[in-house]
């Protein structure tokens, strides 16, 4: 049967910066693939205040049907300041009810919504099933990232320290009772891993939340596809943003006396020029930038693993099934979802210390039926995990839950009204 979906979203590509936008667009397009309509808004507003680039021609008519509607005003800081602070849509409220009121929709998803709306646009859309898609820690956390003082993994709060460390201003909001009382709006919430859910209800979060991890589109394949080498010599892969939070600091170090093979480093960050200057006089070494999405296949496939020393709290990874899904495996550090997403899949090997990490690189480059095995591995999990096959149905069949209930509940509430309306 034929739904009506929205997603509301303060990032989607090419106006976002990380993992959240995309994935919004992958669970988007895998709905319109399946015959659903589906709108996506999105505030281009936020990112033309976050970004230090030129903002970024919007993209053609989706190729799958989606229909984008980018959110604009002719004061983009003020009106990305007064949803920061005030948690509501301020400038844009009247267009976003007018846009979910003419979109009749049955589900409505909201996904990093801290700059499109704030906690009060999940008082938006209420004849939809509302879903809440926790790719971020946003909920529990305002610098999203449960990275206390720029410095250290939160194990407690000290937001207002925290977010004044990150030269944020306090969100005045958080001290009102603004977001428990449009919490209880949302017909269900979604983390991407069972560490993000324990994450969430550690801090504090008073709702159940349904796992439902990342996916990206079926395979055809890919990991049977032999592409060009891009990296002549033996190499070891890095994907992502360059922040510190990432882990990079204590791995380059290590190619200073591992010589074996080579660390190519594909992505652009903040923190991307005082990586290139830790790395001044290593040869084995490479910044390889930003690269599309073709390109960056063969970059996996060929890579003996991929690196992934993250220091910080992540919600999933996106990068660890993106090399699954060509049949690379990962060597990622016991933190996080990582020892579960491996403990799923046998995908790889996990590190405690930067001594372990190089005995684990050591292992794999000497041993190639081992790294091929392990990437086998990977790639079976993916297929039943990890692919849009795998995952699409499961929300759907979340989504259909949540209606039910909804539907139970309206029924039980009429009934009682009309007992308490009997004479």
């Amino acid at each position: 049967m034929t739904k009506r979906f929205c997603f509301l979203t303060t990032f989607y590509p090419p106006f976002n910066f990380g993992g959240d936008g995309l994935a919004v667009q992958r669970m988007a397009r895998a709905l319109a693939k399946r015959g659903h309509e589906v709108t996506v808004v999105h505030d281009a507003d936020a990112f033309s205040v976050l970004s230090d680039e030129p903002l970024p021609a919007a993209e053609a008519a989706d190729p799958f049907g989606v229909r984008v509607v980018t959110l604009r005003t002719a004061l983009p800081l003020v009106s990305t300041v007064l949803t920061h602070q005030i948690g509501r849509p301020v400038v844009n409220g009247r267009k976003l009810r007018r846009i979910l009121a003419d979109g009749h929709f049955d589900v409505v998803n909201f996904n990093n919504v801290s700059l499109i709306g704030g906690p009060g646009l999940l008082a938006y859309g209420n004849d939809a099933v509302k879903v809440y898609l926790a790719h971020e820690h946003w909920l529990v956390c305002p610098t999203h990232v449960l990275w206390r003082h720029n410095e250290e993994r939160c194990d407690g709060r000290e937001c207002l320290r925290c977010q004044l460390t990150y030269k944020r201003p306090p969100q005045l909001w958080r001290y009102t009772g603004l977001l428990p009382r449009h919490l209880s709006q949302v017909d269900v919430f979604i983390a991407m891993s069972e560490f993000s859910r324990q994450k969430h209800r550690e801090f504090g979060f008073p709702h159940d939340m349904t796992v439902l991890p990342y996916f990206l589109p079926d395979s055809d394949d890919r990991s049977g596809e032999v592409r060009p080498r891009p990296h002549a010599r033996p190499y070891f892969l890095f994907v992502g943003r360059l922040e510190r939070i990432k882990g990079l600091d204590e791995v380059l170090p290590l190619f200073a006396a591992y010589r074996d093979a080579d660390l190519l480093v594909v992505g652009e960050g903040d923190h991307r020029d005082e990586l290139r200057q830790q790395a001044a006089g290593l040869p084995n070494v490479r910044f390889v930038g930003r690269l599309p999405e073709e390109a960056l296949q063969a970059y996996y496939q060929h890579a003996i693993a991929l690196l992934v020393p993250s220091i910080c709290f992540e919600t999933f990874g996106i990068t660890v099934i993106e090399a699954f899904s060509h049949g690379t495996p990962i060597i990622a550090r016991r933190l996080g979802p990582f020892p579960e997403i491996l403990e799923q899949s046998g995908g790889g090997a996990l590190f405690d210390t930067p001594g372990d990490l190089l005995d684990a690189m050591r292992g794999l480059q000497a041993s190639p039926e081992r790294r091929n095995d392990l990437g086998r591995a990977a790639y079976r999990a993916f297929c039943e995990r990890w692919c849009e096959s795998a995952v699409i149905p499961r929300y759907l069949e979340v989504v259909e839950g949540a209606r039910e209930r909804r539907t139970a509940e309206q029924v039980i509430g009429a009934r009682v009204t009309l007992q308490h309306a009997k004479p």
